[in-house]
C-alpha cells in the first residue's frame, strides 16, 4: 500500500461501463510529491486528506467482485501517521 495525499477529483462522463458509479480522485504519493495518479475511491476521502491506496489486483478487489478497470484504490483515511524520519532516510 501507498500513503497518498488527494489532491483533486476526476470526471469524465464517457468511461468505460465497470467504471460508472465510482469516485475517481487524484492522489500523490507522499514521499515522491512529482508522482500523481487517479485512484478510485471506495470510502468518502476529500481534497487534502491523507489516505491509504492499494494497487493492482488488490485494488480491483477492494471496489467489488465486478473486475473494474483500475489499478489503484483509496482504501483507507489515515489519522494520525508516525514516521521515523531516520529509518526513512537510511541514517542510523
Amino acid at each position: 500500500m501507498l500513503v497518498c495525499e488527494v489532491t483533486g477529483n476526476v470526471w469524465a462522463t464517457k468511461k468505460e461501463q465497470s467504471l460508472v458509479g465510482l469516485k475517481l480522485m487524484v492522489v500523490k504519493e507522499l514521499n515522491k510529491a512529482e508522482h500523481s495518479f487517479v485512484a478510485a475511491d471506495v470510502v468518502g476521502a476529500g481534497i487534502g486528506e491523507t489516505v491509504l491506496v492499494a494497487t493492482g489486483s488488490t485494488a480491483r478487489k477492494a471496489i467489488s467482485e465486478r473486475e473494474p478497470s483500475v489499478d489503484a484504490a483509496i482504501v483507507g483515511i489515515i489519522d494520525s501517521l508516525e514516521v521515523d524520519m531516520q529509518s526513512v532516510s537510511g541514517n542510523r
